[in-house]
């Protein structure tokens, strides 16, 4: 057999294995769908597992083979996706956790900047609610993410995107007030 026929011979039994894959699309996103209870999230882990099959240099050599191992190659995509779900969950904790402890020093609470107040509106309202109830009320994160009928997850990663977006707002309003701690505040939102 010439290089050519061997090329071809490979390249015949790669479309066949890279057929057989796509055929069984279905059957392997309702195996994942089952096991995580989401099809979006399905449909991502599918995915990435398709790219890295196609990343993956593996030659294989017949049909039935290659669902064999694409069938081993999502279930450790979905370990991965629930060891990264316990990671970020831990953390999200830990946010959470962090943003329940109220301030102890009444002088920085005397001193933020009065700014904040008059910027809330311009955030989404949920936000405004999570920064107003969490770090001006001191209330726990907890208490308001059950009082919103989310998770206290979801209510750490709110509040966190809630100060950032509220950080943008003091720097574009305030400008260098705000980065020297608004002591002494001069800028155009508390005028």
């Amino acid at each position: 057999m010439s290089a050519s026929e061997d090329t071809e011979v490979v390249r015949e039994e790669g479309d066949a294995v890279t057929r057989a894959l796509v055929e069984n699309h279905r059957q392997f996103l309702a195996f994942v769908e089952r096991r995580v209870g989401n099809r979006a999230t399905a449909e991502e882990i599918l995915q990435s597992a398709f790219v890295k099959s196609l990343e993956s240099q593996r030659v294989l050599d017949d049909e039935e083979g290659a669902v064999t191992w694409f069938y081993r190659l999502l279930r450790n995509a979905l370990v991965d996706h629930y060891r990264h779900q316990q990671v970020e969950g831990r953390a999200l904790a830990r946010e959470a956790l962090g943003a329940e402890e109220p301030s102890e020093d009444p002088e920085l609470r005397q001193a933020v900047c009065a700014c904040v107040g008059e910027l809330l509106p311009t955030l989404k309202p949920e936000y405004a609610q999570m920064v107003r109830e969490v770090d001006l009320e001191e209330r726990s994160v907890l208490d308001v993410a059950w009082e919103a009928g989310i998770t206290p997850n979801n209510a750490g990663v709110r509040l966190h995107r809630a100060r950032q977006a509220l950080k943008k707002q003091l720097e574009r309003s305030c400008g260098t007030c705000a980065s020297h701690g608004c002591l002494d505040c001069s800028c155009k939102a508390r005028s």
